[in-house]
């Protein structure tokens, strides 16, 4: 079972997401923002991590840019209500591979999460 980790300081986005990825076969871990999340990353390693920017101790483009130093990255998708162009930018900049605007829609979020975990999969199995 691939493991996603969903980091937001809402509960009911993290409940929201579980209960949307859970049945479709993910074990989903959560935090509760990007100090948190470093650490479960460590922890827990994850397939995918979906990351909301606006979070208390730690946002999401902290998180990023702290995790580009020390890698390896599991791949990271930002998952929050902003949609600046520049922000969206900044993301990809620092290895971001997607961009969720809130509120998801169930099917888009599943159909995004098996496309990116498939592909973390395939990486594997040629890396092996």
């Amino acid at each position: 079972m691939k493991r996603i980790l969903i980091i937001d300081d809402s509960e009911a986005v993290r409940r929201q997401v579980a209960q949307t990825l859970g049945p479709a076969g993910y074990d989903v871990v959560e935090a509760i923002d990007g100090m948190e999340g470093l650490s479960v990353i460590k922890s827990a390693h994850p397939a995918l991590v979906l990351c909301d920017l606006n979070m208390p101790r730690m946002g999401g483009m902290e998180m990023l840019a702290e995790m580009a130093r020390t890698p390896p990255l599991p791949l990271m998708v930002m998952l929050t209500t902003e949609a600046q162009p520049a922000l969206i930018r900044r993301a990809r900049e620092l290895g971001a591979v997607g961009w969720i605007v809130k509120p998801f829609k169930a099917d888009l979020l599943i159909a995004a999460v098996n496309k990116l975990t498939a592909t973390v999969a395939a990486a594997a199995s040629a890396a092996s």
